[in-house]
């Protein structure tokens, strides 16, 4: 059969467009993950016709709603959510889509998460609480890192049975690090992890952002951290009681991981994900 190569028009009307992939529209929702002008960034808010975009390193960055924005390298165009439509999913403070049923109550796993320092499990509690007793994992209150080989000889780590540690200012070189390298050489590199941050105290954690400054104040070596960063904020620091109200001040201002940098943020979710994953057939 003769082929007709000339019986449709290449020129009718939407021709330059053909080739292009077509924009579809999403309706925006918190945690929704979406590239806009080569900046890659979470949902995690709207105001004004402005998306607010914030990446992994806890940059934020503005964007119109409508076109421009690709989802999944798909390009779509936000649009503000319907009214009257469905109910806006809810997170926990960690991020976690949260149920809409009742959750059941759980028996605790044998697998612990132990957290060094008062302050660092309640800081813990408030942001991951709830994703922590969704998961049955119990936390424990670490005293100090000088304990902790006696409590892991204790504690008799196994599989199935893991042990998850979070200690403040892990760095090459410290007593912290020391400590855990000799819980390693005990055996139990497969039962237990230790993770830590950089930061001399679980207070940096928090975005200096939220105690309105830019950074955390620097404190001398020879004066006690907290007295010390209290002084400088010019709170009352003259003692352990002024200490507890500071942080309890802090610790306000910390409604969710967003109010955290993202160093925190990962090693918590990698020892929750440890303590878990022998268990996640069971699910």
């Amino acid at each position: 059969m003769p082929v007709d190569r000339y019986s449709k028009d290449v020129l009718t009307p939407g021709w330059q467009k053909a080739h292009l992939k077509k924009t579809s529209d999403v309706q925006v929702e918190l945690d929704l993950v979406v590239e806009f002008d080569d900046f890659c960034g979470a949902v995690v808010g709207w105001e004004n016709g402005i998306v607010l975009l914030e990446d992994r390193r806890g940059k934020r960055r503005g964007a119109p709603f409508g076109p421009g924005f690709l989802l999944e390298g798909k390009p779509v165009a936000l649009r503000p959510p319907l009214r009257g439509g469905s109910t806006k999913p809810k997170y926990t403070a960690s991020g976690s889509r949260a149920s809409t049923e009742p959750a059941k109550a759980k028996v605790a796993l044998p697998s612990r998460i132990y957290v060094e320092g008062r302050h660092d499990a309640e800081l813990i509690e408030k942001v991951w609480g709830a994703d922590l007793r969704h998961v049955g994992v119990v936390v424990e209150y670490l005293g100090g890192i000088d304990d902790l080989p006696a409590i892991v000889a204790e504690f008799a780590p196994e599989p199935g049975r893991r042990l998850g540690v979070l200690v403040d200012h892990l760095v090459p070189g410290s007593k912290e690090s020391r400590i855990a390298k000799q819980v390693y050489q005990g055996g139990y590199r497969d039962t237990v992890l230790i993770e830590g941050h950089e930061f001399i105290d679980i207070w940096q954690a928090v975005k200096p952002q939220r105690i309105g400054r830019k950074a955390w104040p620097s404190v001398p070596r020879d004066v006690d951290f907290k007295l010390g960063t209290l002084e400088a904020l010019n709170l009352p620091h003259a003692d352990q009681a002024d200490i507890a109200r500071g942080w309890q001040a802090i610790l306000a201002r910390v409604s969710s991981w967003r109010d955290l940098e993202p160093q925190l943020n990962t090693k918590v979710e990698t020892l929750i994900d440890f303590v878990t994953q022998d268990h996640l057939a069971d699910d």
